[in-house]
């Protein structure tokens, strides 16, 4: 049944996620972690088709951190396996649900064969139009704020000419609106150095789930929790009526 407009009022435009939790799942189910990495490839799936159904317009995932190098080496190669077999796997299949695949972070850091899969998604995608899945690959907030700047330097951007809309052109998705919610699984309350500039002003919900465990239904009690909310942007109650 199609959404009445005051029901798509609700849907945030933009979610994004911190996926939390393979290690601990597959700890606790006695199973090396890289099951638990298996397991949570699973959740994205259901999760992208979820929010793809629900009328979000754009979807961020913290796939691999630019820290997450710093882990186990068979960790991290399996990791950058799993990487290249599911992006080509599922290549296809998102674009012809409409869904354009699109990667942010350090590329190059990536295996010949992860970023060499992860560039030929993006061109078998390229043409989705229904929903945007940003996947933060070898991703730190900081990181994209110092390629910012330094893209202002090179660009000869003068000192009066620099506000908020010349710093973020020069982010890694410029064209992405920031996201209304993000959500975290597994209990952490922090943002682990992700999206920093475009969350300032985002609602943010954390479950306890572990991400192998995040399916549809936890996805909509997240969306019904953001429905839930007044958001302020900064501002009083009373300046929202007014406005």
């Amino acid at each position: 049944m199609p959404k009445s407009r005051g029901e798509e009022s609700h849907v945030p435009r933009h979610v994004a996620i911190i996926m939390d939790g393979n290690g601990r799942w597959a700890a606790g189910k006695f199973l090396g972690r890289i099951r638990g990495h298996i397991a949570g490839v699973g959740a994205v799936r259901k999760v992208v088709r979820a929010a793809s159904d629900a009328g979000v317009r754009y979807l961020t995932l913290f796939a691999f951190s630019s820290e997450n190098w710093q882990r186990p080496k068979p960790e991290v190669e399996a990791l950058m396996l799993l990487l290249e077999r599911n992006l080509l796997a599922e290549a296809e299949e998102l674009a012809r649900e409409g869904v354009r695949v699109r990667i942010i972070g350090k590329l190059d850091d990536l295996p010949k064969g992860a970023a060499s899969a992860a560039r030929k998604t993006e061109e078998i995608t390229g043409g989705g139009r229904k929903m945007d899945l940003l996947l933060a690959i070898s991703y730190g907030g900081r990181q994209e704020i110092l390629d910012a700047v330094k893209k202002i330097i090179v660009d000869g951007v003068k000192p009066e000419e620099i506000n908020e809309e010349t710093f973020r052109q020069r982010l890694y998705a410029p064209d992405v609106p920031d996201p209304d919610l993000l959500i975290r699984t597994s209990g952490e309350m922090r943002i682990s150095n992700f999206l920093l500039w475009q969350l300032a002003y985002s609602e943010l919900y954390v479950t306890d789930v572990l991400w192998p465990d995040f399916d549809e239904a936890e996805f909509k009690r997240a969306l019904d929790v953001f429905a839930s909310r007044e958001r302020r942007f900064g501002k009083t109650s009373e300046q929202l009526t007014r406005d």
